[in-house]
């Protein structure tokens, strides 16, 4: 029976939706499970303060050291950090951090397999890198290089006369020349951004939509998909993100009504190219591997398929069970392999 911990920045797991869906997965597959974070870890006797899930509630309780790690979250402090290193080195984890937006973005290209799907983009550093940027790109998206949810997302189409319309999410105006660099300008002093070329992805009523590839480990170690499925704007927002007043549709009634009898084609491309693209994006980063992966993509009107953005961790919500009953036999599978 493999003894697996969960490590979460929170103290407690009663407002942690995937512990329980881990912990109930856990027990149906007969594996031991607990929750524990980053304090209350005893080294020297290798003991922890976790937590177990035990008739309807949690119950805190002195543990031994688990024989693998599910990392859920990234962690917040260089404390935490610390902690999380020390504890890499006796135990293994399932996953790592895959970095930044324009990390991901440059790993894919030096990796070549997939840089044809990459969308074009360029670190954005001044007005002047817009002006540019917009000769050959007249609609053209900024966005910060590690964001979330689709916050702080703007997109720019050129005018003939130097101005640009600017939107952010449903606020669109005419913003002449001194008035975008400006806003530029500000975002600039915050974050760090990227800019794109704005890729057209709308459905036959013009909404705006995009595809969530999720893809994760079985247990083999091998990559497989976990869900697929397109996320559509219902607004005049030009992102699709959920948390931002987007909507989840059901893949396959979204292809016949999109591509009509092409939609079975559709279906093949996301689910060979999610799996084929996971299996490569895991040789880019050597020494490391990954539990599950989020990959934002988009058909365009040619029906060809680009890569939005690339995630570690990605959101389930409501689809935590589906999830977790995957990734404990392979949390299994990774406490065996460490053990050979």
């Amino acid at each position: 029976m493999t003894r697996i911990g969960m490590l979460h920045y929170r103290q407690k797991p009663h407002h942690v939706t995937k512990a329980f869906a881990y912990a109930a997965a856990a027990k149906m597959h007969g594996s031991d499970f607990f929750y524990f974070s980053y304090s209350g870890i005893d080294f020297d006797h290798r003991r922890i303060k976790g937590w177990i899930y035990q008739k309807g509630s949690w119950h805190e309780k002195d543990l031994p050291f688990p024989e693998v790690i599910i990392n859920i979250s990234a962690p917040r402090s260089s404390k935490q950090k610390a902690v999380s290193r020390a504890l890499r080195r006796q135990i293994p984890f399932i996953s790592r951090s895959i970095g930044s937006k324009l990390t991901v973005y440059n790993k894919i290209k030096r990796g070549k397999t997939f840089a044809g799907h990459l969308i074009p983009s360029h670190p954005l550093q001044s007005t002047e890198d817009v002006q540019l940027f917009l000769q050959d790109h007249p609609e053209a998206v900024i966005k910060p290089h590690s964001g979330r949810k689709g916050e702080s997302i703007h997109f720019i189409t050129k005018l003939e006369d130097g101005s640009v319309t600017w939107q952010t999410g449903l606020e669109k105006q005419t913003c002449p020349r001194e008035v975008w660099e400006k806003k530029v300008t500000d975002l600039l002093q915050n974050k760090k951004y990227l800019i794109q070329p704005y890729i057209d992805s709308r459905t036959n009523a013009g909404f705006s939509y995009d595809f969530r590839l999720h893809v994760h480990k079985n247990e083999e170690g091998r990559w497989q998909t976990a869900l697929i499925y397109p996320r559509i704007s219902g607004t005049k927002r030009l992102t699709s993100n959920v948390s931002r007043g987007g909507y989840r549709g059901e893949l396959v009634p979204f292809l016949k009504e999109e591509f009509g009898r092409e939609y079975y084609n559709i279906k093949q491309l996301l689910e060979y190219f999610a799996v084929q693209f996971a299996t490569h994006f895991e040789t880019l980063y050597p020494g490391r591997s990954f539990d599950e992966i989020g990959i934002d993509a988009a058909v365009d009107r040619h029906q060809k398929l680009w890569i939005y953005e690339v995630n570690w961790r990605p959101g389930s919500r409501h689809r935590e069970f589906s999830i977790a009953r995957h990734m404990i036999p392979y949390a299994c599978y990774m406490a065996q392999q460490y053990k050979s």
